[in-house]
């Protein structure tokens, strides 16, 4: 329990960024998702405008704060060679 006042202050701050944190990491969830779903359905076309999209998404939660910058590079890499190899299949 805070017994402060900049203390109580601070769970409050904390709390408002827990929630915009989270909501940012849903909404990268969401578009990588996009991108997962176009690879499983074979449409190399979809999947690729998909993390032509998702791409920017994940680089802003870097800068944000929200994830890792190796993290995000790791994904992308990977989504992109896992759209690469539909394109050429």
């Amino acid at each position: 329990m805070a017994n402060t006042p900049q203390a109580e202050k601070r769970i409050r701050r904390n709390d408002r960024r827990a929630a915009i944190n989270k909501a940012r990491v849903s909404r990268i969830r969401t578009f990588v998702k996009k991108v997962e779903t176009s690879l499983a359905a074979g449409d190399a076309a979809a999947a690729a405008e998909a993390l032509k999209a998702a791409q920017p998404e994940m680089m802003r939660g870097v800068a944000k704060g929200v994830l890792h910058k190796n993290t995000v590079s790791r994904k992308i890499s990977r989504l992109a060679a896992r759209v690469k190899g539909l394109a050429t299949a």
